[in-house]
């Protein structure tokens, strides 16, 4: 069900704010960043580091509210994943806070996504209902905000041929030309781009996001896919970006590489996480 702000009688769906999950520094006065975080508050890696390093995040705090920073547990004091039951319970606690702190904007990092190991598909659903004064990141909006389910297109091999390719190398080896500007040469449709630039533009390789080196699991996935559908000799530069792209778009749409190659062989057709029922 829609959560809803009812003002002077009349319904409003809720909407909110979603950042493009960039590494930041500084926030207005106004803004907390919010991260996941473990039970002893050792905060080392990721978004919590950031954390530490610039909103204020105390060591030996690792839950609630600490200078411009809020932790949300997401690992025990082993710094051991937590069960999602367990994740729940402080998010639904970060909810209480933000609802009674309301002339505060709250930018949220996809906590537990990193070092704790869960999907988006996991975590997103988890903040459903929140006060709007949350800022998501990109990723988490199908997941959020209900009209954002459309943006999230049926992954044909069509598609994925189009921004999937030798071109892909190039422009990651050279940056001659903008994703953008290479895009515009396809046939792929808006949504179908929008998806493909989100692709295009994360952190994999050689290093992701949260700062975790990636290189011997995409090794491991070139592995499965090479032969079969593409013919790599040896994990070069070249070919790790490649497949780097692939998993980025099989971390968005939550599925395998035997997914992926019978996605490339026109075999199947894969559906956001969102819309599978």
């Amino acid at each position: 069900m829609q959560h809803e702000n009812k003002i002077n009688n009349n319904v409003f769906p809720m909407t909110y704010q979603y950042h493009d999950e960039s590494i930041v520094t500084e926030l207005p006065e106004d803004t907390v960043f919010v991260f996941g975080s473990n039970m002893a508050g050792q905060h080392t890696h990721g978004a919590a580091r950031v954390a530490y390093q610039h909103f204020g995040a105390v060591t030996g705090v690792g839950r609630g509210w600490a200078g411009q920073s809020f932790a949300i547990p997401t690992l025990n004091e082993h710094e051991q994943q937590m069960p999602l039951s367990q994740i729940e319970h402080y998010i639904d606690d970060f909810k209480i806070y933000a609802a009674n702190h309301v002339k505060m904007k709250y930018f949220l990092t996809a906590l537990g996504c990193g070092i704790a190991g869960y999907k988006v598909s996991e975590i997103a659903p988890l903040f459903k209902g929140i006060q709007n004064n949350v800022i998501f990141p990109e990723s988490f909006k199908p997941y959020i905000d209900e009209n954002a389910i459309s943006q999230f297109p049926n992954l044909t091999a069509h598609m994925v041929r189009a921004f999937i390719n030798d071109d892909v190398i190039f422009y990651f080896d050279h940056g001659s030309e903008s994703f953008e500007q290479a895009l515009d040469k396809t046939d792929l449709d808006p949504a179908e781009k929008a998806i493909a630039l989100i692709v295009l533009n994360e952190d994999l390789y050689p290093r992701d996001r949260y700062g975790r080196g990636r290189e011997y699991e995409l090794q491991d996935i070139l592995g499965k896919l090479n032969g079969k559908i593409f013919n790599f000799h040896g994990n070069t530069e070249g070919a790790m970006t490649f497949v780097s792209v692939i998993v980025a778009l099989m971390e968005l749409y939550d599925f395998d590489e035997q997914d992926f190659i019978k996605l490339w062989r026109d075999e199947i057709e894969i559906q956001h996480p969102v819309r599978r029922i």
